[in-house]
Formats: C-alpha cells, structure tokens, sequence
C-alpha cells in the first residue's frame, strides 16, 4: 500500500488543505483504491510558501488546491500507482 500526505500545517491549512482532503478521500473511494492507497494528515512537510504541500510516496506535489485537487490526484497519483 502506498501512502499520501496532505499537510495540514498552518499555511496549508489557511490554503484550504481540508479541501483537498475531502477530495482525495472522495476520488479514493470513487476509483476504489482504498486497498492500494492510505492518506494521511502531516503538519509540516516544509513547503509553506507553496501550500497546499502533498507528499506522495516519492516526491513532493506543490500547490494543490481545491480548484486542483482532482486533475493533481488523476494526474500525480493515479498514473504512479
């Protein structure tokens, strides 16, 4: 199983870091992926200034929004599982 996390620090969480939590969790279980994938919260991943940071099992995935959220999990996420 591979992990994901959404940091939900304090710029993260003032960019709308819950947004793309609510997202995530939905398209996990639209796409049922909830045997290959788990996510998760962190409170800092160190990126602030280009919250919302989304740590992925091998790289880090920069300014994740709500607006992007879907595209970012399709595109990042999916295509690496």
């Amino acid at each position: 199983m591979k992990a994901v996390r959404i940091c939900i620090g304090s710029a993260c969480h003032l960019k709308g870091s819950y947004q793309v939590i609510e997202t995530f969790k939905e398209l996990i279980k639209v796409y049922k992926l909830e045997n290959k994938l788990e996510l998760n919260a962190a409170f800092c991943i160190g990126r602030c200034t280009e919250a919302v940071s989304v740590a992925r099992w091998d790289e880090t995935i920069l300014s994740v929004s709500k607006e992007n959220a879907k595209e970012i999990f399709i595109s990042e996420i999916m295509a690496y599982l």
